[in-house]
Protein backbone atom coordinates (compact mmCIF):
# COMPACT_ATOMS: atom_id res chain seq x y z
CA UNK A 1 0.00 0.00 0.00
CA UNK A 2 0.95 3.97 -0.29
CA UNK A 3 2.08 6.02 2.17
CA UNK A 4 -1.10 7.90 1.32
CA UNK A 5 -3.35 4.83 2.49
CA UNK A 6 -1.61 5.23 6.00
CA UNK A 7 -1.65 8.94 6.14
CA UNK A 8 -5.35 8.55 5.43
CA UNK A 9 -5.92 5.42 8.26
CA UNK A 10 -4.13 7.68 10.68
CA UNK A 11 -6.42 10.62 10.17
CA UNK A 12 -9.35 8.78 10.52
CA UNK A 13 -8.13 7.02 14.01
CA UNK A 14 -7.30 3.51 13.13
CA UNK A 15 -4.00 1.21 12.61
CA UNK A 16 -1.70 2.98 10.03
CA UNK A 17 -0.22 0.00 8.53
CA UNK A 18 -1.20 0.68 4.71
CA UNK A 19 -3.87 -2.76 4.42
CA UNK A 20 -7.41 -1.61 3.39
CA UNK A 21 -10.29 -3.75 4.27
CA UNK A 22 -13.19 -3.13 6.08
CA UNK A 23 -11.94 -1.51 9.23
CA UNK A 24 -10.54 1.39 7.18
CA UNK A 25 -13.51 1.30 5.24
CA UNK A 26 -15.82 1.83 7.97
CA UNK A 27 -13.36 4.33 9.72
CA UNK A 28 -13.11 6.52 6.10
CA UNK A 29 -16.90 6.72 6.08
CA UNK A 30 -17.23 7.46 9.68
CA UNK A 31 -14.51 10.39 9.32
CA UNK A 32 -15.93 12.11 5.76
CA UNK A 33 -19.53 11.52 7.02
CA UNK A 34 -20.44 9.37 3.84
CA UNK A 35 -23.42 7.08 3.83
CA UNK A 36 -22.91 3.65 2.90
CA UNK A 37 -23.67 3.93 -0.31
CA UNK A 38 -21.74 7.46 -0.97
CA UNK A 39 -18.72 5.50 0.50
CA UNK A 40 -18.76 2.56 -1.28
CA UNK A 41 -19.25 3.89 -4.84
CA UNK A 42 -16.01 6.59 -4.22
CA UNK A 43 -13.87 3.86 -2.64
CA UNK A 44 -15.21 1.34 -5.11
CA UNK A 45 -13.75 4.02 -7.74
CA UNK A 46 -10.93 5.18 -6.14
CA UNK A 47 -9.80 1.87 -5.46
CA UNK A 48 -9.68 0.92 -9.39
CA UNK A 49 -8.14 3.96 -10.48
CA UNK A 50 -5.46 3.75 -7.77
CA UNK A 51 -4.39 0.25 -8.16
CA UNK A 52 -5.79 -0.73 -4.75
CA UNK A 53 -4.66 2.42 -3.20
CA UNK A 54 -1.22 1.71 -3.94
CA UNK A 55 -0.62 4.58 -7.28
CA UNK A 56 -1.36 8.10 -6.45
CA UNK A 57 1.23 9.96 -9.55
CA UNK A 58 0.44 9.84 -12.84
CA UNK A 59 3.16 7.15 -14.50
CA UNK A 60 4.35 9.10 -17.34
CA UNK A 61 7.58 6.61 -18.24
CA UNK A 62 6.10 4.85 -21.50
CA UNK A 63 7.67 3.24 -23.86
CA UNK A 64 6.98 4.36 -27.64
CA UNK A 65 4.89 1.41 -28.80
CA UNK A 66 2.63 2.09 -25.73
CA UNK A 67 2.61 6.00 -26.20
CA UNK A 68 1.19 5.68 -29.90
CA UNK A 69 -1.57 3.36 -28.11
CA UNK A 70 -2.40 5.85 -25.29
CA UNK A 71 -2.28 9.07 -27.73
CA UNK A 72 -2.76 7.86 -31.27
CA UNK A 73 -3.85 11.06 -32.81
CA UNK A 74 -0.98 12.72 -30.77
CA UNK A 75 1.82 9.99 -32.16
CA UNK A 76 0.82 8.06 -34.95
CA UNK A 77 3.81 6.45 -35.29
CA UNK A 78 6.57 4.72 -33.08
CA UNK A 79 9.19 7.15 -34.86
CA UNK A 80 6.83 10.35 -33.39
CA UNK A 81 6.66 9.10 -29.83
CA UNK A 82 10.58 7.83 -29.57
CA UNK A 83 11.66 11.67 -28.38
CA UNK A 84 9.72 11.10 -25.28
CA UNK A 85 10.23 7.05 -24.86
CA UNK A 86 11.05 6.40 -20.87
CA UNK A 87 10.89 10.62 -20.55
CA UNK A 88 7.92 11.74 -18.25
CA UNK A 89 8.99 14.97 -18.30
CA UNK A 90 9.22 15.64 -22.16
CA UNK A 91 6.27 13.61 -22.20
CA UNK A 92 4.17 15.49 -19.59
CA UNK A 93 5.40 18.88 -21.48
CA UNK A 94 4.14 17.25 -25.47
CA UNK A 95 1.24 16.33 -24.21
CA UNK A 96 -0.74 18.68 -21.47
CA UNK A 97 1.08 22.07 -22.87
CA UNK A 98 -1.38 24.39 -24.10
CA UNK A 99 -4.52 22.04 -21.94
CA UNK A 100 -5.93 22.32 -18.76
CA UNK A 101 -5.03 25.46 -18.21
CA UNK A 102 -1.23 24.68 -18.64
CA UNK A 103 0.21 27.93 -20.18
CA UNK A 104 3.83 26.89 -19.61
CA UNK A 105 5.78 23.83 -20.24
CA UNK A 106 6.85 24.20 -16.71
CA UNK A 107 3.33 23.86 -16.11
CA UNK A 108 2.28 21.16 -18.28
CA UNK A 109 4.83 18.40 -16.56
CA UNK A 110 4.14 19.95 -12.66
CA UNK A 111 0.87 19.74 -12.83
CA UNK A 112 0.47 15.82 -14.07
CA UNK A 113 -2.28 13.52 -12.32
CA UNK A 114 -2.00 13.11 -8.59
CA UNK A 115 -4.60 11.31 -6.04
CA UNK A 116 -6.43 8.29 -5.95
CA UNK A 117 -8.76 9.85 -8.47
CA UNK A 118 -5.80 11.98 -9.97
CA UNK A 119 -6.47 15.79 -10.55
CA UNK A 120 -4.34 16.84 -13.91
CA UNK A 121 -3.54 20.15 -15.03
CA UNK A 122 -3.83 23.63 -13.22
CA UNK A 123 -7.25 24.24 -13.76
CA UNK A 124 -8.20 21.25 -11.60
CA UNK A 125 -5.98 22.07 -9.26
CA UNK A 126 -6.68 25.21 -8.90
CA UNK A 127 -10.36 24.37 -8.60
CA UNK A 128 -9.54 21.98 -5.90
CA UNK A 129 -7.31 24.31 -3.84
CA UNK A 130 -10.28 27.22 -4.30
CA UNK A 131 -13.02 24.76 -3.27
CA UNK A 132 -10.86 22.77 -0.56
CA UNK A 133 -9.56 26.36 0.98
CA UNK A 134 -6.06 24.67 0.17
CA UNK A 135 -3.45 27.38 -1.51
CA UNK A 136 -0.76 25.52 -0.64
CA UNK A 137 -1.61 22.70 -3.29
CA UNK A 138 -1.17 24.86 -6.10
CA UNK A 139 2.77 25.31 -4.85
CA UNK A 140 3.31 22.19 -3.72
CA UNK A 141 0.86 19.47 -5.91
CA UNK A 142 2.98 16.75 -4.11
CA UNK A 143 0.38 16.86 -1.39
CA UNK A 144 -2.47 15.53 -3.54
CA UNK A 145 0.19 12.22 -3.75
CA UNK A 146 0.18 12.07 0.37
CA UNK A 147 -1.50 13.84 2.60
CA UNK A 148 -4.85 14.84 0.05
CA UNK A 149 -4.92 11.56 -2.20
CA UNK A 150 -8.41 11.29 -0.92
CA UNK A 151 -9.55 14.45 -0.85
CA UNK A 152 -9.19 14.23 -4.94
CA UNK A 153 -11.67 11.86 -4.89
CA UNK A 154 -13.70 13.43 -2.86
CA UNK A 155 -13.56 16.94 -4.13
CA UNK A 156 -14.07 14.94 -8.05
CA UNK A 157 -17.78 13.01 -6.79
CA UNK A 158 -18.70 16.74 -5.20
CA UNK A 159 -17.63 18.94 -8.19
CA UNK A 160 -19.23 16.13 -10.90
CA UNK A 161 -22.48 15.65 -9.21
CA UNK A 162 -21.32 12.46 -8.22
CA UNK A 163 -22.87 12.36 -5.21
CA UNK A 164 -26.28 12.15 -5.97
CA UNK A 165 -25.91 8.94 -8.37
CA UNK A 166 -24.93 7.12 -5.41
CA UNK A 167 -27.70 8.31 -3.18
CA UNK A 168 -30.00 6.55 -5.76
CA UNK A 169 -27.82 3.26 -4.30
CA UNK A 170 -25.81 0.55 -5.40
CA UNK A 171 -26.52 -0.93 -8.25
CA UNK A 172 -25.85 -1.78 -12.16
CA UNK A 173 -27.50 1.24 -13.21
CA UNK A 174 -25.69 3.75 -10.77
CA UNK A 175 -22.10 2.05 -11.28
CA UNK A 176 -21.89 2.10 -14.80
CA UNK A 177 -23.21 5.93 -14.50
CA UNK A 178 -20.43 6.60 -12.33
CA UNK A 179 -18.08 5.15 -14.38
CA UNK A 180 -18.65 7.02 -17.28
CA UNK A 181 -18.18 10.32 -15.52
CA UNK A 182 -14.71 8.97 -13.74
CA UNK A 183 -13.16 7.25 -17.22
CA UNK A 184 -14.70 8.58 -19.93
CA UNK A 185 -15.91 5.00 -20.50
CA UNK A 186 -16.30 1.89 -19.41
CA UNK A 187 -13.10 0.52 -18.70
CA UNK A 188 -12.50 -1.56 -16.04
CA UNK A 189 -16.36 -1.54 -14.94
CA UNK A 190 -16.00 -5.49 -14.00
CA UNK A 191 -13.74 -4.13 -11.45
CA UNK A 192 -15.21 -1.15 -10.43
CA UNK A 193 -18.22 -3.08 -9.79
CA UNK A 194 -16.82 -5.89 -8.02
CA UNK A 195 -14.91 -3.57 -5.89
CA UNK A 196 -18.02 -1.07 -4.94
CA UNK A 197 -20.52 -4.27 -4.34
CA UNK A 198 -17.54 -5.87 -1.75
CA UNK A 199 -17.17 -2.21 0.12
CA UNK A 200 -20.71 -1.91 0.36
CA UNK A 201 -21.54 -4.97 2.21
CA UNK A 202 -18.86 -3.60 4.59
CA UNK A 203 -20.42 -0.32 4.98
CA UNK A 204 -23.91 -1.81 5.68
CA UNK A 205 -22.62 -3.68 8.31
CA UNK A 206 -20.94 -0.64 10.30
Amino acid sequence: MSEAMKLLQAKCGVTADGSFGPTTAKAIAAHFKLTPERGAHLLGQASHESGGFKLTRENLNYSADVMCKVWPSRFKTVEDAAPFARNPKALAESVYFGRMGNISKEMASLYIGRGFLQLTGYDNHKAFASDMNLPEVLTHPELLERELAFETALWFFEKNGLMSIADEGVNVDTILRITKRVNGGTHGLDHRTQETNKIFGWLKKA
